[in-house]
């Protein structure tokens, strides 16, 4: 008898899809100094950075996120500080004391972006990476999320890394509102900001509650970010995000074969079978979305169609295919 084993792929590419990362670099000490004058001398030079007129109609004149709690970051610490302060907003109690052990490594004397990340997962909250660019950072503050960012406070030689949160902006006065060190609501010309932020390749992230979404966020980020979710959380927990995904994106494929493989495992069959059908519709390619669909199938008896899927993936070439001829061999 065949086994009714349904495949899970990871990700996107395993499944013959190309999905785009950011690559999490390892971050180097953060250090705290006078910087003044070497701020005045790196950004001297450089140029505002222009919203997209787009932009610009869509954001209000000036907006706060005024219930975002502060936390002061002391020496070292800026990295806890930033997750409670985003965490907080979110309703997740904890504190800074809590996360230090979390995210702070002694021997790089700060935090790293994968530790950072990894948190939040723990914490029941999604991080999603957001593009590193000014008008996508004030499109999310005016969604109401507050966004960690990541600067650079030196020379690119001799880097001193900080995290701040972003929580507003004033566009006539072209001006940026963090919660930064020692200072709340500390305000910083998109200028220098940007001079700052441009060394840290604009790394900057918003946290949610599984079922939401950012306002800028794309389809291969958003798949990306909710497998990370699923594989410390699990299936049951991430189905509300994979049905925001595929309610956000539609015609999404790799989407709608994550939602099936996770109501598979909570033992929704029927509803994977639906979601499976729609990963295939959208895209026929999808070689372990017909195994997949034959498979749970057969499972339920109904061999006719189990026939039909498992063969549409054994026409396909790939990986998948050696499957497919295995279990209709078997069938």
């Amino acid at each position: 008898m065949l086994t009714s084993r349904v495949w899970y792929v990871e990700n996107a590419r395993a499944a013959g899809v190309l999905v785009l990362r950011k690559r999490l670099r390892k971050i180097p000490r953060l250090r705290f100094a006078g910087l003044c004058l070497i701020l005045l001398l790196l950004t001297g030079c450089a140029a505002t950075p222009q919203l997209a007129e787009t932009t610009q109609q869509r954001l209000p004149e000036r907006l706060l996120l005024d219930d975002v709690p502060f936390h002061g970051q002391r020496d070292y610490q800026c990295g806890p500080a930033a997750l409670a302060m985003v965490l907080n907003a979110q309703g997740v109690e904890v504190s800074v004391d809590a996360l230090i052990p979390q995210v702070f490594l002694p021997g790089r004397e700060g935090s790293v972006q994968p530790e950072m990340l990894a948190t939040v997962r723990r914490h029941g909250r999604i991080p999603f990476v957001i593009e590193g660019n000014l008008d996508t950072l004030l499109t999310e503050i005016a969604a109401g999320q507050p966004v960690v960012v990541m600067q650079n406070l030196s020379l690119p030689a001799w880097p001193l890394w900080h995290y701040a949160v972003a929580i507003g902006f004033d566009l006539e006065a072209e001006e940026l509102i963090l919660h930064s060190g020692e200072t709340p609501q500390r305000i910083e010309s998109f200028k220098r900001f940007d001079a700052t932020w441009a060394r840290s390749d604009r790394w900057a992230f918003v946290t949610l509650a599984p079922g939401k979404l950012p306002e800028t966020i794309n389809e291969d980020t958003a798949i990306e970010a909710t497998t990370a979710w699923e594989r410390l959380q699990g299936a049951e927990a991430s189905l509300p995000a994979w049905n925001a995904i595929v309610e956000r994106f539609p015609g999404t494929a790799m989407g709608h074969f994550a939602l099936g493989n996770a109501r598979h495992a909570v033992g929704d069959d029927e509803g994977a079978i639906h979601a499976f059908k729609q990963a295939v519709t959208n895209d026929p390619n999808l070689a372990v979305g017909w195994l997949n669909l034959g498979l749970l199938h057969h499972a339920r008896g109904e061999n006719s169609q189990a026939q039909r899927a498992i063969q549409q993936a054994a026409d396909l070439p790939g990986k998948w295919q050696a499957h497919a001829e295995d279990a209709l061999n078997r069938l």
